[in-house]
């Protein structure tokens, strides 16, 4: 076993913790769905997943991974959250020979049915309202060598609560690289891995509809004048969650069936202090059985007062019928004060 390559890893993990632990602009930003983390095996591995994508899960974390798509692809998966909030996430990857991946994925958070309740009908007035927010992305990825890949992601952005809705359009891009450095057994994809992505650039968000539609009586202490005059609340835009993120990963052990890889993601938002996730996977090789993976770890690394803890999942790989894959992966992991939550996803390749 090479532990000898963990040490590199702990000599770049220095430079990757800059966290300056500055919340600033906390609660500034909407749609924040969007920064949640979403598929089982990158959140498992407590979001540290820009240098490990390489599916089509990449629309979330960073589009050039999907470049490194040899099938075509298809991931579903469900996360029911606190509150009774539930989300989902569905990518599809298409691979286009010699031209690259073509994805597309649709991201959804439903928050199911509460109670209208107005200053004279505290306890509610028999009604009921539903919000949700979604997006729905394309994107495209090529790798123009062999070690190097791009990604883009155009997307739509919408947010519906009652009577009221809005939208916008945003940008994702990522770069992958993969490199000869501490690898192993000598080849790029169990070298030292670098990916950079910047998700959600993108127009503001501003809330219209009719339940900001109200009466007015500009003059009340005149009379003569239209006492009822519609009128509507104009209310401000709001920033999407502006993420970059910049990672490693590296295969820290591999020998005949087993591998261990560990990987490192900073990130920048701009609705709150800089912070670091950190993750590992282990997978065993069983020969005419499949692929089995164990993972672990922590999102929010030297972020004060971050409600995020460890992450465990596991997961399986088998092909069927030669060149059709099956994969299932489960996560569990701890939210803080909001509680523990769990989330599955199912993968086809074909």
């Amino acid at each position: 076993m090479k532990f000898k390559y963990i040490f590199p890893l702990i000599l770049i993990l220095p430079f990757m913790l800059t966290a300056q632990n500055r919340p600033y602009r906390v609660g500034t930003t909407t749609a924040n769905l969007l920064e949640i983390g979403f598929g089982s095996a990158a959140t498992a591995m407590g979001d540290a997943y820009v240098a490990m994508s390489d599916n089509s899960s990449g629309l979330y974390w960073n589009p050039a991974g999907m470049a490194y798509l040899a099938q075509n692809e298809a991931q579903f998966s469900i996360q029911p959250w606190v509150a009774d909030i539930n989300m989902s996430f569905s990518s599809v990857g298409v691979v286009i020979p010699n031209i690259g991946i073509l994805g597309i994925g649709l991201l959804y958070g439903d928050y199911g049915q509460m109670d209208v309740t107005t200053v004279s009908f505290q306890e509610g007035t028999g009604e009921q309202f539903s919000a949700n927010t979604y997006a729905l992305s394309l994107a495209f990825a090529r790798k123009l060598t062999n070690w190097f890949a791009f990604g883009i992601s155009g997307k739509y952005v919408g947010m519906n609560i009652w009577h009221m809705n809005a939208n916008a359009l945003a940008l994702d891009l990522g770069v992958k690289i993969n490199t000869y450095f501490f690898a192993p057994d000598g080849k790029r994809t169990n070298g030292l891995r670098i990916g950079m992505s910047i998700s959600n650039y993108g127009t503001r968000m501003k809330f219209d509809g009719l339940d900001l539609t109200y009466p007015i009586d500009i003059l009340p202490d005149q009379s003569g004048n239209y006492a009822n005059t519609p009128g509507q609340f104009q209310l401000q835009g709001w920033e999407l969650p502006l993420v970059f993120r910049l990672g490693v990963a590296l295969t820290a052990i591999k020998i005949e069936h087993q591998q261990l890889v560990i990987a490192v993601d900073a990130l920048h938002p701009n609705n709150n202090a800089e912070s670091v996730n950190f993750g590992g996977e282990y997978m065993y090789d069983a020969p005419g059985m499949g692929k089995f993976f164990l993972r672990a770890g922590y999102k929010g690394l030297f972020l004060n007062d971050a409600q995020y803890g460890p992450a465990f999942g596991a997961g399986v790989e088998k092909y069927i019928l030669g060149n059709i894959g099956v994969r299932f992966d489960y996560v569990f992991r701890d939210v803080g004060l909001l509680g523990k939550v769990h989330a599955y996803t199912v993968g086809f390749r074909f």
